[in-house]
């Protein structure tokens, strides 16, 4: 007679999918360099054709630049191959919102990574979910506006952050807020891993924060009008020398509030 016991890694397996989480995501590599997973969609590969395919300016109260999208292909300074410069001359003095661009489009629940490199001290950008919630990207702060911070919600983890002129990673999944009958129920949760190391578990947004300039919902109740509308990825341009490359997202369906991984 056959033995139908269940092993410890088939029962681990299935645990994993009954909470959402497919075994191929699990072990996907996570940090600088992470390849996507199957299913998942590359945003941006470091090419000119990708980035005008799948991206365009946010129109947003302050936009200032026109399509074509006037961020500059370089090349990595590290590997050698090619990355985006956010130095978009519409954004020169730190005008956040005049030349921000986003995917065309748009999500919910998602499995997010981010390859990016500051080049010179003091360099700015973020990572914003559903073209909400900003992730900072800013060379040398701490603060619950500094490097990896769910910005203003919780304190930077810096300790993790390779410095200038190198490559770092953010690896998230992202769970939107939900609604009944149009009223917030459950706030958005976000975990993430800066360069590898977990740095938020199951952090909850309350707003979208930095008024009118800073993506959807911002300027509705001061941020704390949030809505049920799906949003696309947004990377900030502030007017300094920050470069993106390997970007991929999985879409997701989150039904239990966890986003641990």
């Amino acid at each position: 007679m056959k033995n139908y016991a269940v092993k410890p890694f088939q029962l681990f397996a299935i645990v994993l999918m009954l909470s959402g989480f497919a075994t191929t995501d699990i072990a996907a590599q996570i940090g600088v360099g992470a390849k996507a997973p199957k299913g998942a969609k590359v945003l941006f590969d470091g090419s000119r054709e990708m980035l005008d395919k799948k991206w365009t300016y946010w129109e947003g109260p302050r936009l200032s630049a026109s399509l074509p999208i006037k961020w500059q292909i370089v090349k990595d300074p590290v590997d050698g191959g090619t990355a985006v410069n956010t130095n978009d001359p519409a954004s020169a003095g730190g005008k956040y919102g005049a030349a921000d661009i986003v995917t065309k489009e748009k999500y919910r629940d998602f499995r997010l990574h981010v390859d990016f490199l500051i080049v010179k001290p003091g360099g700015n950008s973020g990572v914003y979910l559903q073209n909400r919630y900003e992730i900072q990207v800013l060379d040398g702060d701490s603060t619950t506006h500094g490097m990896a911070a769910v910005i203003n919600e919780k304190a930077s983890p810096y300790y993790p952050y390779h410095g200038t002129g190198k490559w770092n990673a953010y690896d998230i999944v992202f769970r939107a807020a939900r609604f009944k009958d149009g009223k917030l129920t459950e706030k958005p949760l976000i975990t993430m891993y800066f360069n590898g190391v977990k740095v938020h578990t199951n952090q909850p947004i309350s707003q979208v924060w930095g008024g009118p300039n800073s993506g959807i919902d911002g300027g509705n109740n001061d941020g704390k009008g949030i809505t049920d509308v799906p949003g696309g990825l947004k990377l900030q341009a502030e007017g300094h020398d920050v470069l993106y490359r390997n970007i991929w997202i999985k879409k997701r369906n989150l039904k239990k509030a966890d986003t641990d991984f």
